[in-house]
């Protein structure tokens, strides 16, 4: 077995890209096809968000450097995991945003409520609420493969 994932206790996982390709090819395609037509600075917002919650230090890590080179600022990015405390940094379709992505990470948790649901549809049309959806499942997918195969914070493969 080929591996290059090594946690931090040294146990090596399994390279999830080159053990199923196929599948690995899939998310990537299901992943560009969430982001289009969406404002790339309310997509990471989006996987910022999702990574926190989950715990995810690997996607964190290249989900808030992607939102730098874009053009985020540190203000907005050190709230994210209080947006509600700090509304004021972003718009209410950014606040939709985010308390959909929470509903929809922590789903187990009680689903998601209507009025979370509702608040959303009011500031995307339909196909942009399917994009915003397909992006939380796209991003919830990533982090439990970068959590699942021990991927490390810092070692961004795509570079």
């Amino acid at each position: 077995m080929t591996t290059t994932n090594t946690h931090v206790t040294g146990s090596a996982r399994l390279n999830f890209a080159k053990a199923a390709p196929k599948v690995f090819r899939a998310l990537i395609g299901f992943d560009a096809a969430a982001r289009e037509g969406l404002d790339p600075a309310l997509v990471e917002l989006i996987q910022i968000r999702a990574s926190h919650l989950n715990r995810c230090a690997y996607c964190l890590h290249m989900h808030t450097n992607d939102a730098r080179k874009a053009g985020e600022t540190e203000d907005r990015l050190h709230m994210v995991p209080v947006w509600r405390e700090a509304r004021h940094f972003f718009t209410e379709q950014e606040q939709a945003a985010l308390a959909l992505t929470e509903a929809v990470t922590l789903v187990a948790d009680g689903g998601v409520p209507d009025e979370v649901y509702a608040q959303a549809a009011a500031h995307f049309d339909e196909q942009e609420l399917a994009h915003v959806l397909s992006l939380i499942l796209a991003i919830n997918t990533w982090n439990r493969v970068a959590l699942s195969t021990a991927k490390v914070a810092g070692t961004d493969e795509r570079r």
